[in-house]
């Protein structure tokens, strides 16, 4: 099957990563759209705006399924999509109800703006934050060094203790990666918390009702390193090809191998 995956920027690679490694005879094309990256800070009308384009984009590339591999644009753009488009449409939200299940003390919700003023996030917490033990807090500048490819060092950690200044680290036990671009920085989170907490994204679970609703068989074993994956890398309705591009993409996959 041909399964389509995008995002606003490489945040999605994250989720084309399990994908790949738990759907490894499947084609994609992962959409990136770097013209309008970040849409953590944008308007909902520009965010329905730009997802009712890649979507279009998506369904003339002949794609069996779309997975909308941002929790900013899944919030806001989801329900409009599906509505208009005879075609599976697969969303994401932030991982809060595993981490409440797992956590013994509270849980800390990273996020864009957008995605935490958003009704879906509000609602889910109603359904699963039960003894309201999840705080919630906006990690914009995350999704900007991701973009930049700077994933560790001091300007990850100066950002990182400037915006948990309003929080008491200690009280946490789980961390929800509300955006697909946080997956990348697991080593510098965990080391600004100690290595004390879990950390929770909504990747594995995504793929997971992909393959259900498709009817595709996870894979679950050891993948060979030589293996050729079938994918089409796309940015901003414009097909990959220069060599320097493509490296950049394996690239963020051996860090994702890493993390």
């Amino acid at each position: 099957m041909k399964i389509g995956i995008f995002d606003s920027g490489i945040g999605g690679v994250t989720v084309l990563h399990e994908a790949m490694k738990r759907l490894p005879n499947e084609e994609y094309i992962f959409y990136a759209d770097l013209d309008h990256v970040p849409y953590g800070v944008k308007t909902p009308e520009e965010v329905i705006g730009f997802v009712d384009n890649i979507v279009a984009d998506l369904v003339g590339r002949g794609v069996d399924a779309i997975v909308i591999a941002c929790n900013t644009a899944t919030s806001v753009a989801a329900e409009y999509v599906r509505i208009k488009y005879d075609i599976p449409i697969i969303g994401m939200e932030p991982a809060v109800k595993p981490a409440v299940e797992a956590s013994n003390s509270r849980v800390l919700v990273m996020a864009t703006p957008i995605t935490i003023r958003e009704n879906k996030l509000q609602n889910l917490l109603k359904k699963v934050d039960k003894d309201h033990i999840v705080d919630l807090l906006p990690m914009p500048g995350l999704v900007r060094l991701a973009e930049a490819g700077i994933f560790e060092g001091p300007e990850v950690d100066e950002y990182l203790t400037e915006q948990m200044a309003v929080i008491n680290k200690d009280d946490y036990d789980q961390v929800v990666l509300g955006c697909t671009h946080f997956t990348y920085f697991k080593s510098a989170i965990s080391k600004f918390f100690g290595g004390k907490v879990g950390l929770v994204d909504g990747n594995r679970g995504t793929v997971k009702h992909l393959a259900e609703l498709l009817g595709l068989e996870l894979f679950d074993g050891d993948l060979s390193h030589d293996m050729i994956y079938n994918v089409t890398y796309v940015e901003s309705g414009r097909n990959v090809t220069a060599e320097a591009a493509l490296a950049k993409y394996a690239g963020l996959h051996a860090r994702l191998d890493q993390e």
